[in-house]
């Protein structure tokens, strides 16, 4: 029998957030990215987009780089933690739409 899921789905934001941190990455260079992914279909605004950061450095997923002390940018990188946690997701994903093609087709 399969084990259960020990944590919950990645909102589609903090997926393309973690997507988008596997290279080195301020926060506007973040939303342009994501914008990129999606083909337009995903912008963030930079309330969820700091509040999400925040929470992913709370969780070890990304971490900060090194900075220059007057520059404002900050520079973010995924951490081996979140990039489990991403192919945790693509996983349940994969099952997602396995399951939805095995019933409804397509």
């Amino acid at each position: 029998m399969k084990e259960p899921m020990e944590h919950g789905a990645l909102t589609e934001a903090v997926y393309y957030i973690l997507l988008s941190l596997y290279q080195p990455m301020h926060g506007y260079g973040i939303m342009q990215n994501i914008k990129e992914l999606s083909n337009g279909r995903v912008s963030l605004g930079a309330g969820t987009l700091y509040g999400a950061i925040n929470t992913l450095l709370e969780k070890g997923w990304i971490r900060p780089l090194p900075s220059e002390e007057r520059s404002r940018k900050k520079e973010y990188e995924i951490t081996d933690t979140g990039r489990s946690e991403v192919n945790l997701e693509i996983l349940r994903l994969k099952e997602l739409i396995k399951n939805g093609q095995a019933i409804a087709g397509g």
